[in-house]
């Protein structure tokens, strides 16, 4: 067993239930353990959805939580991952001065380095949207500040795992 604390990401198939959220949360509170990132969305499963959180523990602790996780009446099964074992993205959306686009010719070069795109442009502002890895939204945003950035977002993480999880077997022989 490892004590050592690492990134990890729990995905959790659940039935989509008003307050699950909300304990979820609790089991990471009780334990004093900060998300760093959530995200819920509809999964590959008609009717289920998934729940992507990323928290930095140990892999004792983190075995635990999925156990008190399971133990929620709607969730069908949770499954945690370390970063080499998943394949995942974030995304970011940065609100800039018009002005910028015209007048600073390295705001085009940044854009065009970064893989970023310009998703709207306006008199007073234009929003550049990037998807990647949390180290290059990182870059950009060092790379955009130092011109003003009007607003910025973020999204949770979003992921899958390079080995297959058992899930929509598992659910399959569950429904015959």
């Amino acid at each position: 067993m490892s004590t050592e604390k690492q990134l990890y990401t729990v995905s959790v198939y659940t039935e989509n239930n008003i307050g699950l959220l909300n304990r979820i949360s609790a089991i990471f509170q009780r334990r004093h353990i900060n998300i760093e990132s959530l995200n819920t969305s509809p999964s590959e499963i008609e009717g289920v959805s998934r729940f992507t959180i990323v928290v930095n523990m140990s892999e004792d602790n983190i075995k635990k939580i999925i156990g008190q996780i399971e133990k929620q009446v709607e969730v069908i099964k949770a499954y945690y991952h370390t970063e080499d074992e998943i394949i995942y993205q974030e995304s970011c959306i940065f609100k800039m001065r018009s002005a910028l686009l015209f007048d600073e010719r390295s705001i085009q070069n940044i854009i065009k380095e970064s893989n970023a795109r310009i998703v709207t442009v306006n008199r007073d502002f234009f929003v550049i949207e990037k998807s990647g890895r949390k180290e290059e939204i990182e870059l950009l945003h060092r790379e955009l500040s130092a011109f003003g950035i009007m607003q910025f977002t973020r999204s949770g993480r979003i992921a899958v795992s390079k080995e297959e999880m058992k899930i929509s077997t598992m659910l399959e022989a569950f429904q015959h």
